[in-house]
């Protein structure tokens, strides 16, 4: 079950907490990796420690040349790419009556228009095979809203929308697009509150802890298998509850 062997996948975002238990866990079903981020020092470790079938490209989602040259590279490490996990993204939090924009501007052109232009780019490819999986990771906030947030919940939001839409036009041709919208998760932003803050969150949290990095890699392997083929133009909500969409 969840088997992704001979799969090529695609993942943004890689050096992350998230994006580090994504990769490892599809790696660990089978699939073989390219791992896309800006850190090209922790990209080399993690090609190191997930061995074989793991190859690495670096991007700066905020130039559009950067982009295609990346899902070019990409594509060149195994052949073809089957699974696109567009998880890279960026917060630069402020009320909306302070907000700079370029800090709109910023936060709108990684998160929402650099996925557009990956996933358009990786499309061509599936298109052709008549298969793919691609999965995006939005937000609770993208649902909620969020105060101090409204860049980034636009973003996240605004892959909703994206998602849906690209579903509906590639679903005939053995494409699911679906999303991931993790709630509170354990990372290295979250381990930066104080315990009175993070004991705050979880009293909203009915299964009562956050989440862990894992909990969002367990939905991208099921995303990307073929139990879910049947699934497209959704979006699983990982959140423990504190919002039951």
């Amino acid at each position: 079950m969840f088997d992704l062997t001979g799969k090529i996948a695609l993942i943004t975002g890689a050096t992350g907490g998230i994006g580090q238990a994504i990769a490892k866990q599809m790696k660990d079903r089978g699939a073989k990796l390219i791992l896309s981020g800006t850190r090209e020092n922790v990209l080399n470790q993690m090609v190191k420690d997930l061995g074989d079938d793991v190859k690495s490209v670096v991007s700066n989602l905020q130039d559009k040349d950067s982009i295609l040259s990346m899902a070019k590279d990409a594509e060149a490490c195994h052949g073809k790419i089957d699974i696109l996990v567009n998880n890279a993204g960026i917060t630069i939090d402020g009320l909306l009556m302070r907000m700079k924009d370029e800090d709109w501007d910023t936060v709108i052109n990684v998160n929402l228009t650099a996925c557009m232009r990956l996933t358009r780019q990786v499309l061509r490819g599936m298109l052709k095979r008549r298969y793919g999986r691609i999965i995006f990771i939005s937000s609770i906030v993208g649902y909620t809203g969020n105060a101090g947030q409204s860049n980034y919940s636009a973003s996240k939001s605004g892959l909703i929308g994206l998602s849906k839409s690209l579903a509906a036009e590639v679903a005939s041709r053995g494409i699911t697009c679906n999303l991931v919208a993790p709630g509170f998760i354990s990372t290295p932003m979250t381990d930066k509150l104080t315990e009175d803050q993070k004991n705050n969150i979880i009293k909203n949290i009915p299964v009562d802890r956050l989440g862990s990095p894992q909990d969002i890699s367990a939905a991208c392997v099921y995303l990307a298998s073929e139990e879910s083929s049947f699934i497209t133009g959704t979006t699983l909500h990982v959140n423990g509850g504190m919002a039951m969409l």
